[in-house]
């Protein structure tokens, strides 16, 4: 019985490079029949995967059209995505016989499967990663480079952009901080954007209120309510805004404005209730006042 050469591979780049073509090439030369299994992440578009399984088989098929290209997902656990590999080729070739082919830091050292593995040698230094962070910031003039924007964009999950906002109070939460930007001129909680490098949204909220107040000592972050803000650069858009409203208490140092927060002030919750009422606070930060105004304020 003949064997399948089958390569398993991510092909995460926007041409087949020298070493893809010298591993194709040289699974072909042994194999009369060859499968190309693609990964699919369930992210769907990012920055380590941004095409999708059919804009790589369209790119594998242009050069090598004999080349049977299937799907297979990733999967939290080594040995279920070793299962379906498995099943996946037994079924779309039912009594055929495979043989698995894979580079240096390929798939080989997680696969549990039944069928036979080849380590092939590397062939140069070509990497999908190095291209992509090459090319990552260069725009063409074309039709088609615009029409592929538009399809990554259109082809991923709509998100929710997680925020902090944060009321720190002092004289036994009598006073609230809050910042002014030059925007629109309008007061508001001092807060930001969570980071991929926060590891929690305490620390977002941390890192956020030293960001736009300066270095000062605060207790810790308490958990007030999570709320979506209509916020209006997202106000046409599908993806939204949700934050976490947090309180802590003032300790020491210097409040001062910085980064986008042009002034800081101190007001009185009865103050705070008042600019509001004349429209002198934003308004994406109306919920988050009035929560902890109807929380705090003492009649």
């Amino acid at each position: 019985m003949k064997t399948i050469g089958v390569i398993i591979a991510r092909f995460q780049s926007p041409y087949l490079h020298e070493g893809h073509r010298i591993l194709i090439d040289s699974v072909t030369q042994h194999h009369n029949k060859t499968v190309i299994v693609l990964g699919v992440s369930p992210v769907l578009g990012s920055r380590k995967n941004p095409l999708d399984f059919h804009t790589r088989e369209k790119m594998i098929k242009q050069h090598y059209p004999d080349a049977v290209v299937l799907p297979l997902p990733d999967h939290p656990l080594d040995n279920k995505w070793s299962q379906n590999l498995d099943h996946l080729l037994s079924n779309a070739f039912p009594g055929s016989g495979f043989k698995l082919y894979g580079s240096r830091n390929s798939f080989i050292p997680y696969y549990s499967g039944k069928l036979e593995t080849v380590e092939l040698p590397e062939s140069g230094t070509h990497s999908a990663t190095l291209i992509r962070e090459h090319i990552s910031d260069r725009v063409l003039n074309s039709e088609e480079f615009r029409t592929g924007i538009i399809y990554a964009y259109s082809n991923t999950y709509v998100k929710v952009y997680p925020t902090v906002d944060i009321a720190v109070f002092r004289i036994n939460k009598s006073e609230m901080l809050l910042g002014r930007k030059d925007i629109d001129n309008k007061w508001r909680l001092l807060g930001g954007f969570s980071d991929p490098t926060d590891t929690s949204f305490e620390e977002a909220a941390m890192r956020e209120l030293k960001e736009e107040c300066g270095p000062i000592v605060t207790t810790e972050m308490v958990y007030e309510k999570s709320l979506r803000v209509n916020d209006w650069r997202y106000k046409h858009e599908s993806d939204k805004i949700i934050t976490t409203l947090f309180s802590t208490d003032y300790v020491a140092g210097d409040v001062q404005g910085s980064d986008d927060i042009a002034e800081v002030k101190w007001f009185s919750l009865s103050a705070i209730a008042t600019l509001m009422q004349q429209e002198q606070t934003a308004s994406e930060h109306a919920p988050q006042l009035q929560w902890l105004l109807h929380k705090y304020l003492k009649e």
